[in-house]
């Protein structure tokens, strides 16, 4: 049979075992956890990836994926199918909202060292150069204009390089001030913006998987970003996760979380910010 003819065939659903088989692999490796509802969303890209490998059953790509070295390049290239990436500058304006006005705050009292700036699961890089852009803007008149650097971090390589790469469609400046593309962004023959040098070399985007955040050297933040990351894992890791993250900030410092993905957290160091439409919390200190 012809290679494009067989792979218009679909491949045979998964068993009950084989489902649970990669649901564990998931939770385990990265954290993510895979309900029956995204069942059809992991057999597609798990699919695809094999009808490119040309292995025909999910417990051959299984003991493909999890055998050794070797796995362990599969595993990182299948993970990129897995993890989602869609995203947009400014998404969830009333957060930059928040976070411009903490960072004025903060230049009011005087900056005694470049702001740090992180965020997690920072996917394609929309998030991280939102936040540089809100602390270039706030800082732009100032003494201190300049001194700040955000990180970026995520599990994907795929989409570091993406975000290291700087250059994006038009659709994912919805949200933005026409002003501030301009400002920020070159447009390119092909109608995709690229990030300015200048901005861009405020941008570090490193990999990280958030499991592993006992691990990460960033340390003394003054602004985290969680947003649209803890919906994937169980509620106990949401916690746990976020508790590394506190101990991360700076005295004084802002974390800032999607609303609606955990409930009924606290940490003995955080004070909720008064606002209905934004979660986040700073560091008492």
């Amino acid at each position: 049979m012809q290679s494009g003819v067989w792979a218009l065939q679909p491949l045979a659903d998964m068993s009950v075992a084989e489902f649970r088989d990669w649901q564990e692999l998931l939770e385990t490796r990265t954290g993510v956890v895979l309900n029956e509802q995204r069942r059809s969303f992991l057999q597609t890209n798990l699919s695809a990836r094999m009808r490119e490998l040309g292995v025909e059953g999910y417990g051959a790509y299984y003991q493909q994926v999890t055998d050794g070295p070797r796995g362990a390049v599969e595993w990182s290239t299948l993970l990129d199918r897995l993890t989602v990436q869609e995203t947009r500058f400014f998404r969830h304006r009333p957060s930059f909202d928040v976070l411009e006005a903490y960072l004025r705050e903060r230049l009011a009292q005087g900056l005694k060292q470049p702001l740090a700036l992180w965020s997690v699961g920072c996917a394609s890089g929309e998030e991280p150069y939102s936040l540089a852009i809100s602390a270039a803007e706030v800082l732009r008149t100032s003494e201190f204009e300049g001194q700040f650097g955000v990180t970026g971090t995520d599990i994907s390589l795929n989409a570091l390089s993406k975000a290291r790469e700087g250059l994006f469609s038009s659709r994912r400046f919805e949200h933005m001030d026409a002003e501030l593309s301009k400002r920020y962004f070159q447009t390119q023959e092909d109608g995709r913006l690229k990030v300015l040098p200048s901005l861009a070399s405020r941008v570090c985007c490193a990999r990280l998987n958030v499991l592993e955040l006992n691990k990460a050297p960033m340390s003394g933040m003054d602004v985290i970003f969680c947003q649209n990351l803890l919906i994937y894992f169980r509620r106990w890791r949401r916690r746990e996760i976020l508790n590394h993250l506190a101990e991360r900030l700076a005295p004084g410092g802002l974390l800032v979380v999607g609303v609606g993905e955990v409930a009924g957290w606290q940490h003995p160091l955080l004070t909720p910010v008064a606002n209905e439409h934004v979660l986040a919390f700073t560091r008492q200190g």
